[in-house]
């Protein structure tokens, strides 16, 4: 039931960080709306991150630049096969890059800076919901 909830529970505050994150980056762009947006199917892929908890405790003793260039690599993974497996049963990657720096549409080398940090805010996170006097 833990792993039920936390699944769960990453998988929407992936979907409301991504919300926050694509409004600011339209206000930057001149949208004073600051008009965010994601996609439900979010919803589970970002509720993956709860397998990353056992390796974020093996992970503990190495440099965090270490943990984060790790977390990126796990995160374009994620990412790539979920949006090939989309596009194999939607028809399409909800989320196609298209800028120059992208592999296949699926994962982009631009998003580097921000997937390394969502890596390290992940462990932030994960303990946390370890102290919490609750079961999540």
């Amino acid at each position: 039931m833990k792993t039920l909830k936390r699944f769960i529970f990453y998988g929407t505050i992936g979907l409301l960080v991504e919300v926050i994150y694509t409004g600011l980056a339209s206000l930057l762009h001149g949208d004073l709306s600051m008009h965010g947006f994601t996609f439900l199917v979010m919803i589970p892929i970002y509720g993956l991150s709860v397998f990353l908890e056992p390796l974020h405790n093996l992970l503990r003793p190495n440099p965090w630049w270490i943990r984060g260039f790790i977390y990126l690599a796990l995160i374009w993974t994620i990412e790539y096969f979920s949006g090939a497996i989309l596009a194999s049963v939607l028809g399409s990657c909800p989320w196609r890059y298209g800028d120059s720096l992208n592999i296949h549409g699926y994962i982009t080398l631009r998003m580097a800076p921000e997937w390394f940090l969502a890596g390290l805010g992940f462990e932030i996170l994960h303990d946390f919901l370890d102290k919490l006097p609750f079961n999540v």
